[in-house]
């Protein structure tokens, strides 16, 4: 390894090469301000002319780049597995060859960690900028759960919520194409702020098949609707439990009234979601069915396709 390549081991947003003493680098500048930006590339600039065999430096930022996609999934109330359902999409798009990351935006009840294998594991910072944790399942992960002692109550008011989640988005997420918000339930400061300061490029909504849970999700669409935010779909979630003694069916929450709504509503219905006893112990063992080979990997690779769909026929 020659001495350029020893310096840009050091610095993650850089690569180049060495050729009859002029160094070539591309810098990737992506979620950097522009004084950030500027200040890295003169720092690395300065290191680089400083080594020996090095006559002439050429730095070029990358300037022609895939742009990140934010997909929040959302609720109109709690214990509806949202949770469960964006961290089973991430891992689903990340084989299906994006570049995922995930900000735990539920700031009170972050229970990503658990979910994506890395409880107990803390997020690092580089300056300002928090670094995201590596996940095993090829999903990078940001969440109060990585900040705060497990025992803890986050006892924050919005305002203090609401920036929390503007750390965990603006933090170094270089190298990551898609990112995954999983909002907290409700339409409260945190959904509020997200959208004013970064707001997705479409929100996929989760609910349960009864009319309850319905008429919550019907309002999280009202306020993605009046920010402007378009609706992906619909996943109805815990639609249906089999017995895995008999095989009969039942249907605990109702049958199909999210559906049915949202089919009313002209939003799509993306998956439809077993209530299965596999995913639910998945989920606490921190193995996501996505990362698996099941039936339940199925349906959460069904969703990832139409979301990768629905992203794709989106301009620019």
């Amino acid at each position: 390894m020659d001495a350029l390549q020893q310096l840009l081991a050091t610095e993650p947003r850089a690569t180049g090469r060495l050729t009859e003493g002029r160094a070539r680098i591309v810098l990737d500048v992506d979620g950097l301000a522009a004084e950030q930006a500027d200040a890295l590339e003169a720092r690395l600039k300065a290191a680089a002319e400083a080594l020996p065999g090095v006559s002439a430096v050429t730095i070029a930022r990358t300037a022609e780049r895939r742009r990140r996609r934010l997909i929040a999934v959302a609720s109109g109330k709690g214990g509806v597995g949202k949770s469960t359902v964006a961290a089973n999409l991430a891992v689903a798009l990340a084989r299906r060859g994006a570049r995922v990351g995930v900000v735990d935006a539920d700031i009170y009840g972050p229970s990503q960690p658990r979910i994506l294998g890395v409880e107990g594991v803390r997020a690092q910072a580089r300056g300002k900028q928090l670094l995201p944790v590596a996940t095993p399942y090829g999903v990078a992960l940001l969440s109060m759960g990585q900040l705060a002692a497990a025992d803890s109550a986050i006892a924050w008011r919005g305002p203090m919520a609401a920036g929390a989640l503007l750390q965990l988005v603006e933090a170094d997420w270089a190298g990551v194409d898609t990112l995954i918000l999983d909002l907290p339930p409700g339409t409260g400061d945190v959904q509020l702020t997200m959208v004013q300061r970064h707001k997705p490029d479409g929100v996929v909504i989760v609910s349960t098949p009864q009319d309850l849970a319905w008429l919550d999700a019907r309002r999280a669409i009202a306020l993605f609707e009046k920010a402007e935010v378009p609706i992906i779909g619909l996943v109805e979630n815990m639609a249906g439990y089999q017995c895995p003694t008999c095989g009969a069916v039942s249907d605990p929450f109702g049958r199909g009234g999210a559906a049915a709504a949202a089919e009313a509503l002209g939003i799509a219905l993306l998956a439809r979601l077993p209530l299965a006893m596999a995913i639910r112990e998945a989920s606490d063992a921190g193995t996501p069915p996505a990362a698996g080979n099941g039936a339940e990997a199925a349906a959460f690779a069904t969703l990832a396709e139409q979301v990768d769909a629905w992203l794709a026929a989106q301009p620019g």
